[in-house]
């Protein structure tokens, strides 16, 4: 009795084995980094990195370039000044493959910006009654500050975001529009 359970173990370990091993050939691919290769490096075990908490850090480092192999699952990489008080070599499943970006690979080429989404004075539909409203737009990546703006004889659904120097006679009424706001401010 205690023979045919430890066979029925015995086949039910292999079996086990064996599934294991498919499942994992399956989805597995062996890395193929060579010596000279451009990585990413993981910060997941950088416990004492400096600059912003830990959710707003960048997950990789680099690239930094591989200077050997070691075994199928080790790479011993060349870290930046920075980190060379670090241990150089991590698990493959820590590095990934750098890929440069167009811009670094064509550095001649730019992007076209795209024109601002700012309504021209012409299509206004008179003169300024007042500024309403402010607000902080990024076109491009640069701030640029709109103002809701009211004109005279119209109903509110006619109002429109301009930009400062679109707004005629904007001065005063800039002016204006910021001693409301900070009146409103010292009073809370």
């Amino acid at each position: 009795m205690w023979k045919r359970a430890c066979d029925t173990a015995a086949k039910c370990i292999a079996e086990a084995n064996e599934y294991n091993k498919q499942r994992w050939d399956k989805t597995h691919m062996e890395p193929d980094f060579k010596e000279g290769d451009q990585v990413l490096v993981s910060t997941l075990n950088f416990k004492n990195l400096k600059g912003p908490k830990e959710m707003m850090r960048d997950s990789f480092l680099g690239p930094s370039t591989i200077i050997r192999l070691i075994g199928k699952n080790a790479v011993e990489v060349k870290l930046t000044e920075e980190f060379s008080r670090k241990h150089p070599v991590f698990p493959v499943s820590l590095v990934k493959p750098y890929f440069q970006t167009k811009e670094e690979k064509f550095p001649s080429t730019k992007k076209n910006p795209t024109p601002p989404d700012i309504v021209e004075v012409e299509d206004s539909p008179g003169p300024v009654s007042k500024i309403i409203n402010a607000r902080k737009i990024r076109p491009n990546g640069k701030d640029q500050r709109q103002y809701l703006v009211r004109f005279k004889n119209q109903t509110a659904d006619k109002d429109k975001w301009l930009a400062e120097d679109s707004i005629p006679d904007g001065n005063l009424h800039l002016r204006r529009f910021k001693a409301c706001r900070r009146t409103e401010q010292s009073h809370l």
